[in-house]
């Protein structure tokens, strides 16, 4: 399991920092990621980085949030800068495994771990 923090209220152009450990145990070898979801829309990818450390970002948040990760505690920090309305949703951490060390997973049916979420709300 994966508990993510971080999350709160904040106004547009602000930033916030999530963060994703596990519960227990360890994602040896996973690729990792955020997800979010807005009332009436389905679950996205946000963004994610591969055991071997390569990254991938949906577009609408590229050169605004950064993934990082820490591979010997399983942790993954998610940076978002210059908040968008937007950009408002449940945020979950997740882990899948991925074909390839290199390869970042960011289908949600290729997911087999997630957390509970973290509400993030940014007000205009």
């Amino acid at each position: 399991q994966l508990v993510e923090s971080g999350g709160g209220l904040v106004q547009a152009g602000g930033s916030l920092r999530l963060s994703c450990v596990p519960s227990s145990g360890s994602y040896y070898m996973y690729s990792m990621g955020w997800f979010r979801q807005s009332p009436g829309k389905e679950r996205e990818f946000v963004a994610g980085a591969s055991w071997m450390g390569t990254f991938k970002y949906a577009d609408s948040v590229k050169g605004r949030f950064t993934v990082s990760r820490d591979n010997a505690k399983s942790a993954l920090d998610l940076f978002m800068n210059n908040l968008k309305p937007e950009d408002s949703g449940v945020y979950y951490c997740a882990a899948g495994r991925a074909r390839m060390a290199t390869d970042v997973v960011s289908a949600s049916e290729n997911i087999e771990s997630w957390g509970r979420g973290t509400q993030v709300t940014v007000s205009s």
